[in-house]
């Protein structure tokens, strides 16, 4: 008996030692067992931000997309700082960072990087009041640069061939804050990616780029060290498909496709339109939103890009007021008054474009869906059915505004519009109207942002302003 007791101590002692060196369980099998993928993010424009409705941002999107793929639920979180992030995923406390990383040689030392999304090029930006350095040997001031970024990386390459370039590492501020403090000339200089730099000129439009210091690179998520590629071999089928059936390029056009263009006059001057006529109409902007549904932030920046929220505005035919509407329009609507009465207007205008909306399909969703109201708005339904019927037949989808927003200039050519019903019309004239509401609408939800928070938090710093939220 004390034999066979023997024999099972030492077949235990075998299994567990046998358990204690198993391999470790792959990491995509750790999610799916787990239903939850774990995701670090950075809270800023271009990654992870609290929109109107919820959660939004690129990186947000694209990191939910693949956790719907995986059929698990997405769990986020934001590190304090941009090497606390770097140090997590190296120490693999999370499954993946989806943070608009840049893929370095060095970073490739140190963890793993899945497929490239995005390509952005690193460029010196200083304020437009300062003389524009040539190279980066002719800094004449303080540049400082995220902890540990790919911009650092690229700085301590340059200092072989400039030995007199110097600079600093910030550990608690992310490019938002620091573009910031070159716009408020607490700072000269400064190095941000293209895509955030494009993004925020719209907020600080004395912001210059200087020159590039890196080619273009590309954007990737970053994954823990190791030679475990199951995750990111999943993360390589997710994005084939999204490449494939066109939805990275929708995402792209959502975040990114409508501030390709940097007008610095029109600019500042709906800086000053906002601090100088938006607050005598505001009120009753929120007034129709609440009627509606609607986002008061997007009728207003609708009446502006109609008539710059001058209530006497009258187009050459014959359209008046903030939302430029007809007396056609307003008799349709049901609404008795003067056009050019401020409230009259705003709540005619945000009845049609509601009664515009209605009349896009109910398959369509957002935000296509407000996108193609907005081109009702401006152009009428019927020439916008026009042109997603081209679209329609060129075997693009006539519900994505991506799409149809390539043929709606094409109602300008003969060759095209002798083939709709509704004829000629001035097709590019939606395009950059939509642009523009866009851009002005980001705008509205940054300001609006920073407001509401001023209101809910003691005076702070300007070095502690969160990330704009667009």
């Amino acid at each position: 008996m004390l034999h066979t007791l023997r024999h099972l101590l030492f077949f235990s002692a075998y299994l567990l030692l046998v358990g204690c060196n198993s391999p470790p369980q792959p990491a995509l099998q750790r999610v799916l067992d787990r239903g939850e993928l774990r995701v670090l993010t950075r809270n800023s424009p271009t990654t992870f931000y609290e929109g109107v409705d919820g959660p939004t941002g690129l990186e947000y999107e694209l990191a939910a997309g693949f956790a719907d793929f995986l059929g698990v639920e997405l769990s986020i979180e934001v590190p304090d700082t941009f090497s606390g992030l770097l140090d997590e995923i190296r120490e693999a406390n999370a499954d993946l960072a989806a943070a608009g990383l840049t893929v370095t040689g060095e970073r490739r030392k140190r963890i793993n990087f899945g497929p490239a999304y995005q390509h952005i090029t690193a460029q010196l930006v200083y304020r437009s009041n300062h003389k524009a350095p040539g190279d980066p040997g002719d800094l004449h001031g303080s540049l400082e640069v995220v902890a540990n970024s790919s911009h650092a990386e690229r700085l301590r390459q340059l200092q072989t061939e400039y030995p007199q370039l110097s600079f600093t590492e910030n550990p608690r501020l992310e490019s938002e804050n620091l573009l910031r403090m070159v716009w408020e000339q607490d700072l000269d200089y400064t190095i941000a990616d293209s895509n955030e730099i494009t993004i925020n000129q719209r907020f600080y439009p004395e912001l210059r780029v200087a020159f590039d210091i890196s080619p273009r690179e590309p954007l990737a998520w970053a994954f823990p060290p190791g030679k475990d590629h199951s995750l990111i071999d999943k993360a390589e089928e997710y994005f084939t498909l999204l490449t494939t059936s066109g939805k990275l390029e929708q995402l792209l056009e959502r975040y990114y496709g409508h501030i390709a263009s940097f007008d610095y006059v029109s600019t500042r001057r709906y800086l000053r339109h906002i601090e100088e006529r938006l607050p005598r109409y505001r009120a009753w902007f929120e007034e129709a939103a609440q009627e509606t549904g609607l986002d008061w932030r997007l009728l207003a920046a609708i009446g502006y890009q109609e008539s710059h929220w001058d209530p006497d505005a009258v187009s050459p035919t014959g359209v008046r007021g903030i939302m430029m509407l007809t007396k056609g329009a307003m008799q349709q609507l049901g609404i008795r008054g003067d056009r050019q009465d401020a409230r009259t207007s705003i709540l005619g205008g945000t009845r049609y474009l509601v009664r515009s909306k209605k009349k896009i399909p109910a398959r369509i969703t957002e935000p296509d869906r407000t996108w193609m109201a907005l081109a009702t708005y401006n152009i009428g339904y019927g020439h916008l059915e026009d042109a997603r019927i081209l679209t329609q037949k060129a075997g693009d989808s006539p519900d994505l505004w991506i799409d149809v927003k390539k043929f709606l200039p094409l109602l300008n050519q003969k060759k095209w519009y002798e083939q709709t019903r509704h004829g000629y019309a001035q097709g590019q004239a939606p395009v950059r109207y939509i642009e523009n509401v866009r851009s002005y609408h980001d705008v509205l939800i940054w300001l609006d942002t920073r407001e509401q928070e001023q209101k809910q938090k003691p005076a702070s710093p300007a070095l502690d302003i969160t990330s704009p939220a667009l």
